[in-house]
């Protein structure tokens, strides 16, 4: 898919779910921002956003007594976003690091996540491990911990995609040698597709956790993001949630 294209897609999503002005809006609805191009996460299907993101968030608020809307963002223009006040949370598969706790504030953890490399399946005899591909051309989605990892994996021959089936796209069309990406993502990409033509190397190469995100300073909004989340884990919703998109 090129870029062209997901802007178009963007586009649709947005008048599909509407838009919202400001932070936090009426009727306690917060805007939720979220790059939906990242199954089982977040993605559109039927025109509307889907995911265990999607499911978890409006869970996670409505016990809290608020609904929440959605907005198809860039990856990259999330943290901005957050920062700008032009959503309330930023609910994206998002690793909690360091570097992003100085620009925003992460709820709790709420999946354990790891990076994997996905090589074409003809190639199994050449690249058996992430070592092999050192010095190779790597594809990655921009602004991501993938992203970060395949630089340090190969240097600066890395490129950059707007999201990861893009990138997997490029891997197919013998425009890298590997894609750098979440496992359950990549996962879901081949079970999806029953795609034959690639394979995830052996290991993984990180553990991360993923957290909802909000504003720097919105200690309440944070607040509740947190309440919700214990409160869905302890009423059985975040198991069923988690079976029902990642069927474990």
């Amino acid at each position: 898919m090129k870029f062209t294209q997901t802007l178009k897609i963007a586009a649709f999503t947005l008048a599909a779910f509407g838009t919202m002005s400001g932070a936090q809006a009426a009727d306690k609805a917060y805007l939720v921002g979220a790059n939906m191009t990242f199954p089982p996460f977040e993605f559109v299907k039927d025109g509307k956003p889907a995911g265990f993101d999607m499911d978890l968030i409006a869970a996670i608020m409505k016990t809290q007594g608020a609904e929440v809307k959605f907005q198809n963002i860039p990856f990259d223009g999330l943290i901005p976003a957050l920062q700008a006040g032009t959503i309330d949370i930023a609910m994206s598969g998002m690793t909690i690091t360091a570097e992003r706790q100085k620009r925003v504030s992460f709820s709790e953890p709420y999946y354990d996540n790891g990076l994997v490399v996905l090589i074409r399946k003809a190639d199994q005899g050449k690249y058996k491990t992430a070592e092999d591909l050192k010095g190779q051309l790597v594809c990655a989605q921009i602004a991501t911990t993938g992203a970060t990892t395949a630089k340090e994996m190969s240097g600066e021959k890395v490129r950059i995609f707007a999201n990861g089936s893009e990138a997997i796209m490029e891997l197919k069309n013998k425009g890298c040698e590997a894609v750098v990406h979440d496992k359950p993502v990549v996962g879901y990409y081949i079970a999806q597709r029953k795609d034959k033509d690639v394979v995830i190397l052996p290991g993984q190469l990180t553990s991360e956790q993923t957290g909802a995100a909000v504003a720097k300073d919105n200690k309440e909004l944070l607040k509740m993001v947190n309440d919700g989340l214990a409160a869905v884990k302890a009423n059985g919703e975040y198991d069923r949630l988690y079976k029902k998109w990642f069927g474990e």
